[in-house]
């Protein structure tokens, strides 16, 4: 009976495989399970009968009402051309600096990762607006590709990330379940702003090794990534001007929410709002540019809370078969302790990476491991942090990372396909080696929480 979960978990994924819509995959083949099990006396159906309040909570979850606010912040963002202004003047300004191109494009990344948190919006406004001028200007096709799409991906680890709003939704209710199992009836909790202060630290790190790796390649291979001194140096006016818009939003919403100031959700309101200002400011927002905004962030929500209610009846008949019974019994039978379990989840996350997007493995995965690996002592943010950057990891590694796709969209025909895939696996392996080193020190990502939040 519990090997049946596992079964269907194997079929949901040959069925995504097959192309198949990932919300309609998830909820029909678990209840294509759920009636065969039921027919076998395999499956009690009074487990389908608390389906209706789980999607009542997902309405009614004011958590999960910062998402489609992060993803209208972000895509006004997008409309409004802060990227293109923010590029144009920092590579300007460090351009005549050998990978100074390669560091304004990390740094524009960063901003716009703290700014928007979507990154298909992100990896395709810097490969539109970046890449071109990088191959002109003498860059290899490697260092170039590989930077552009490690930077657009930056906006799964820092806050404020879409990514971190989810995970930090399953893991709340992970963790109270592992609680009440260990007979804790007044259990902590684990909010979106504890996971958003803990992953500042090893975002703002991560973005660090990008640039000492630029750093290292523009020294050791000086013709890959040639200085330019053609064009006017920008004004410092000019700067600050560019600089100032994303800021200003970033410490809005950020800094509400460390600050106490603002729930998560408040501050997605305030960024949305603020977005909007910006925009009106810069004179690029017209009603028909709102209207498509209002209809992009109404595709992509509606795509996100599809999966989730998917998600939600697949994890339920799985828990109906008894597999999450089963998971925990191989988990803690493992050689090493929790480490041992910790170590297993991160490389079936980072596997399943390649064929699934972060979406589906927040809502099928997550909720399953979560609770074992919790009741078993693991920190929750440091947990969620850890599973965040292995999945901004999926998002790169080739043959399926998502974010390669989106930069093969808009680069030049001309551009193999291979010299992307070759150009981001020093990336990938820079991912590997912060993953490595959260994992090591589970202070990088626990201490500002306990700071901001006395945890």
């Amino acid at each position: 009976m519990e090997w049946a979960g596992l079964a269907m978990f194997g079929v949901v994924i040959a069925v995504l495989l097959a192309g198949y819509p990932v919300a309609f995959s998830l909820g029909g083949i678990a209840l294509i399970f759920a009636f065969a099990g039921s027919a076998l006396g395999m499956f009690d159906t009074s487990f389908l009968a608390t389906m209706p309040n789980r999607v009542f909570g997902i309405m009614t979850n004011e958590t999960l009402l910062a998402v489609p606010l992060f993803v209208f912040m972000g895509i006004t963002l997008e409309r409004a051309r802060i990227a293109e202004t923010l590029l144009d003047n920092l590579s300007a300004l460090f351009g005549r600096l050998r990978g100074g191109l390669g560091i304004s494009v990390t740094v524009v990344g960063m901003l716009l990762a703290a700014s928007t948190g979507i990154v298909g919006a992100t990896v395709v406004t810097m490969g539109l607006l970046s890449l071109p001028t990088m191959l002109r200007r003498g860059y290899s096709a490697r260092i170039a590709t590989g930077t552009i799409c490690a930077a657009g991906t930056l906006g799964q680890i820092i806050p404020p990330s879409i990514v971190l709003v989810l995970l930090g939704d399953v893991l709340s209710s992970a963790y109270s379940q592992a609680q009440l199992s260990q007979g804790i009836f007044s259990p902590d909790t684990v909010s979106v702003g504890d996971l958003f202060a803990g992953a500042l630290i090893p975002g703002l790190g991560l973005v660090g090794l990008y640039v000492l790796y630029l750093i290292g390649i523009a020294w050791l291979r000086p013709a890959a990534m040639p200085p330019y001194d053609g064009g006017p140096r920008p004004s410092a006016a000019a700067v600050a001007g560019a600089l100032a818009p994303p800021l200003i939003l970033i410490l809005a919403v950020l800094g509400s929410i460390l600050a106490g100031v603002a729930t998560p959700t408040e501050a997605a309101g305030v960024g949305a709002v603020g977005a909007v200002l910006l925009a009106l400011l810069r004179r690029e927002l017209s009603l028909a540019r709102l209207r498509d905004v209002m209809q992009s962030t109404i595709r992509v929500s509606s795509m996100v809370f599809l999966i989730l209610i998917g998600a939600s009846i697949f994890s339920l008949v799985f828990r109906g078969f008894g597999g999450d019974h089963l998971v925990q019994e191989l988990l803690t039978s493992l050689p090493g302790g929790t480490a041992g379990a910790l170590l297993i989840v991160m490389l079936l996350m980072f596997v399943l990476g390649f064929v699934l997007d972060f979406i589906e493995i927040t809502f099928v995965v997550v909720p399953i491991v979560g609770p074992i690996l919790l009741a078993l002592g693991v920190d929750p943010i440091w947990l969620g942090v850890m599973m965040a950057i292995n999945l901004q990891t999926s998002f790169l590694t080739p043959p399926f990372g998502f974010a390669l796709f989106y930069l093969r969209g808009v680069a030049p025909e001309s551009l193999p396909t291979g010299e992307i895939y070759r150009g981001v696996m020093p990336f990938v392996v820079i991912q590997l080696l912060a993953l490595g080193l959260v994992a090591l020190l589970p202070q990088i990502a626990t201490w500002l929480p306990g700071v901001v939040y006395g945890r």
